[in-house]
């Protein structure tokens, strides 16, 4: 198992791709493929198919996958 420079519960902020700039908390780290999933970052939809939850089935947002190089830990605010 590598180590990472984040761990789940973290602040980060994006610093490259198409979400640069934004920040959120780590809610999931995916060591395998070294790859974070962070709070409210990197919406994709999820179509469902139907079932007792969906009876019609659904179309959901949810959070996908950042590569970890693409993360920094946010500075802590010092007052």
């Amino acid at each position: 198992m590598s180590k990472f420079h984040v761990k789940k519960g973290d602040q980060v902020t994006v610093i490259s791709g198409k979400e640069k700039g934004k920040s959120g908390k780590i809610i999931a780290v995916l060591t395998e493929k070294q790859r974070v999933v962070v709070e409210g970052l990197q919406m994709i939809k999820k179509h469902v198919k139907k079932s007792q939850q969906n009876p019609n089935g659904a179309i959901l947002d949810r959070e996908g996958s950042i590569h970890i190089s693409n993360v920094k830990k946010a500075e802590a605010a010092t007052a």
